[in-house]
């Protein structure tokens, strides 16, 4: 994918076409090939106000926006153009230049709201272009922001009274006035103003004395609590040459008046500076291709004739991108795993150490592309997907091992194999020699490195394939009689049994090695959801902050312009955010203990402020009063004893968890050293009865003293026996001795609270 396509002309993003709203796919394609991060301005204003040049002076390219009597149906709808950030390395700037607002050739002015709101919802800086001055009319005509409440909310769950547009602040962009032509000095009462004072000024409430005001007052009252911030830009008239002003465009830059050149320079510059990257509430960046998905969304919402919901659209937006995220993770662990693994890995634990590390990074990957996870249903998908490809690899790592094992094996062996075919091994001491060129053959095949997982397993197969061809070389070989044959028979026997005992030891390793590797790798996948909770939860409280030092902001502006009840309202909503903001600052602690806790301990602090207000009220009889305190003795006691009885849950509960966490691992224990002692218990009931035969055989040829050396062998594998069939009993005690803490505790815990349950 590319990072970014080349434009060398707008294209038009959203239609207006027979007074209905059309997305142009060639846009949306070229918004799907960005994927860097994307810094979005938008430009509304009304009909030939000069908004497009602005647009083209940001471009820095021609040809750019049409402008002038040159617009007309062309420029209807949306259209955009993408350059690169002449400051910001590996971003993109997209420009939105807007159709004329209120022209009224265009058609349904209903699209005109639509087009309004699409502006401010893309951009991470919007731009509002007016004529002369900013006065009554000026805000009058910009009644498009009004509408903005009609036309969008923020929470899906929202009822139909309640008011959400307090949340705008957490998504819309930063706005910025530019007022063109102006002629006026910048003062007020008598002293030098800056444009940004000139603003607030403007921006003022003032009292309602008919409905214009009124209608004006609104539209303040909204850019005031809908935008994070504001700046205000005034610009000369570029030329006092009206031929000229016809055809900006085609002007070279020093015809144009230098004051204009400088102002233009000054607004360009702060955009360029100032213009954050696009950002998906709570501080998710947005790249080409989110934006992309955010228009489709919201324009076929507009097309449905539902309200834009931007809750719903960044939920579509998240499940589209984790998607692509749980992809990118997957195949960033595909490629660190073959370009990191070499095959066949020397043990299984490098093996699993380069497992963990690309997974590691692959999961970095995934949670900087993945938002609003809910419920790890990605991150989980993510887990399943790399642990099918870690099965992939394990097998081709087996695979080459094999391989790599058997064609060592091969050519270590040939000589050994001629010989067998050859008959040197059939004659008197043939058995010997034949034992001598198997030692050697297991001795080379030790020194060759990086044999891998399947090395003892390999040999193992082959050394038992030439089990019937070194008997025969054994019943062939008359410099043994027929008794040290069956004996020779039986030991190689016991050789064999115990490497294959030490190929089952091998695995139990390779078991235990891997079950280390999972407990490893979840801990590191608990601790990287945890930084990225942590994140998040910092970067909502980091935004809850500034909206609510936003709405304290406006709060202080209505109650000094005197409109004592919309600040009102916005008491209501600072403290609905500032309990919000408590519940979230306890994500990593149990929230809701803590919580009660702290609240019975404030209802505490305020009993002797409480009674001090009963006191002094005379609606109270003193009778009424003695009972009312009563009551709230008996409620506040009632209260304490519901937190002693939440404590006494958890702490049940935690014991309950320890309780079954111990069992389980005991059961597992258990079953474990159940399972070992039956094998080790089988395998020298197995060399017992051959020491037995051994015994036996000796006495029967006349070696007493060799058959006493076998007696006391077997003495002590019977008291090993004898001990090891002790396992379970001892387990069993243990389980006993060691829970014993847990009823002591549960039954101390009973009589500590029993009276507070009766």
């Amino acid at each position: 994918m590319a990072s970014r396509p080349i434009m060398k002309a707008p294209i038009c993003l959203v239609e207006n076409q027979n007074e209905q709203l059309r997305l142009n796919p060639e846009a949306l394609n070229i918004l799907n090939q960005i994927s860097q991060p994307v810094v979005v301005v938008a430009i509304v204003g009304l009909y030939r106000t000069g908004k497009s040049y602005l647009m083209n002076c940001l471009a820095g390219q021609k040809p750019g926006f049409c402008l002038g009597s040159m617009v007309r149906a062309q420029t209807k709808g949306i259209w955009m153009l993408c350059v690169p950030h002449p400051l910001k390395p590996d971003h993109t700037l997209v420009l939105l230049d807007t159709q004329c607002l209120g022209d009224v050739e265009k058609g349904d002015p209903k699209n005109d709201s639509w087009i309004f709101a699409l502006a401010v919802l893309l951009s991470s800086t919007f731009v509002y272009n007016s004529m002369c001055t900013i006065n009554h009319q000026a805000m009058e005509q910009l009644h498009y922001v009004t509408e903005l409440t009609e036309l969008i909310r923020m929470k899906s769950s929202r009822h139909e009274e309640e008011d959400d547009s307090t949340e705008f602040v957490s998504f819309f962009p930063d706005f910025v006035w530019t007022v063109r032509d102006f002629i006026f000095k910048l003062k007020l009462d008598g002293r030098s103003i800056t444009k940004d004072e000139y603003l607030e000024n403007a921006l003022k409430l003032i009292p309602e004395k008919n409905s214009t005001i009124k209608n004006a007052n609104l539209s303040r009252e909204c850019i005031r609590r809908f935008f994070p911030k504001w700046k205000c830009f005034v610009f000369d008239r570029p030329t006092s040459d009206k031929h000229l002003l016809h055809h900006i465009e085609k002007v070279p830059e020093e015809q144009l008046e230098a004051t204009f050149q400088k102002q233009v320079k000054t607004f360009c510059s702060y955009i360029f500076v100032h213009t954050k990257t696009k950002t998906l509430n709570p501080g998710i960046t947005a790249r080409g291709n989110s934006l992309a998905v955010l228009v489709e969304s919201y324009v076929n919402a507009i097309e449905s004739g539902a309200v834009l919901c931007l809750e719903n659209t960044v939920t579509t937006l998240a499940r589209r991108e984790n998607l692509v995220a749980v992809q990118k993770a997957a195949d960033h662990y595909n490629a660190l795993m073959a370009q990191r693994l070499r095959l066949p890995t020397d043990t299984l634990q490098e093996f699993l150490d380069v497992h963990a590390a690309c997974e590691k990074e692959a999961i970095a990957v995934f949670l900087e592309y993945s938002f609003k996870d809910e419920n790890q249903e990605f991150h989980r998908q993510l887990m399943i997907t790399m642990e099918k490809e870690k099965e992939n690899f394990v097998k081709q790592n087996e695979e080459a091992s094999d391989k790599y094992c058997h064609a060592e094996l091969k050519k270590l062996s040939e000589t050994l194999m001629r010989s067998i075919s050859r008959g040197i091994f059939s004659g008197p001491g043939g058995y010997s020699l034949y034992l001598e060129a198997k030692e050697n053959l297991e001795q080379a095949y030790s020194q060759v490195p990086r044999k891998g997982v399947k090395a003892n397993e390999v040999l193992q197969k082959f050394l038992k394939s030439q089990v019937a061809v070194e008997e025969s070389i054994l019943q062939s070989d008359n410099a043994f009689t027929e008794e040290e044959k069956a004996i020779t028979v039986e030991q190689a026997k016991v050789e064999a049994a115990e490497k294959e005992n030490e190929l089952l030891k091998q695995k139990e390793k390779e078991q235990q090695q891997n079950r280390e590797a999972d407990e490893k790798s979840f801990k590191e996948h608990i601790a990287q959801l945890e930084a990225k909770m942590m994140k998040e939860r910092e970067m909502f409280l980091k935004e809850q902050e500034i909206i609510l030092q936003h709405e304290l902001k406006m709060q202080k502006q209505l109650l000094e312009e005197g409109f004592k009840k919309k600040s009102e309202k916005y008491e209501r909503a600072i403290k609905r955010r500032r309990q919000e903001m408590e519940e979230n600052s306890g994500v990593v602690e149990c929230v809701d203990a803590a919580a009660n806790e702290v609240l019975q301990k404030f209802l505490k602090s305020q009993v002797a402020v409480e009674e001090s207000i009963l006191q002094s009220d005379n609606a109270f009889t003193e009778e009424e009063k003695a009972i009312t305190v009563e009551q709230a003795k008996v409620e506040a006691a009632e209260k304490e004893n519901e937190l002693l009885k939440q404590k006494e849950k958890e702490q049940q509960q935690n014991m309950e968890a320890d309780q079954k966490s111990f069992k389980e691992h005991i059961t597992q224990l258990e079953a474990k050293w159940r399972k070992d002692r039956e094998k080790f218990l089988k395998e020298k009931e197995r060399i017992l009865q051959h020491e037995l035969k051994m015994q036996k055989q000796l006495l029967e040829e006349g070696f007493k003293e060799k058959s006493e050396e076998y007696e006391r062998g077997m003495k002590q594998r019977r008291e090993e026996m004898e001990k090891n069939s002790g396992v379970v009993e001892c387990v069993d005690a243990a389980v006993t001795v060691l829970s014993t803490p847990f009823k002591l505790l549960a039954s101390g815990l009973d009589m500590i609270t029993s009276p507070f349950r009766k």
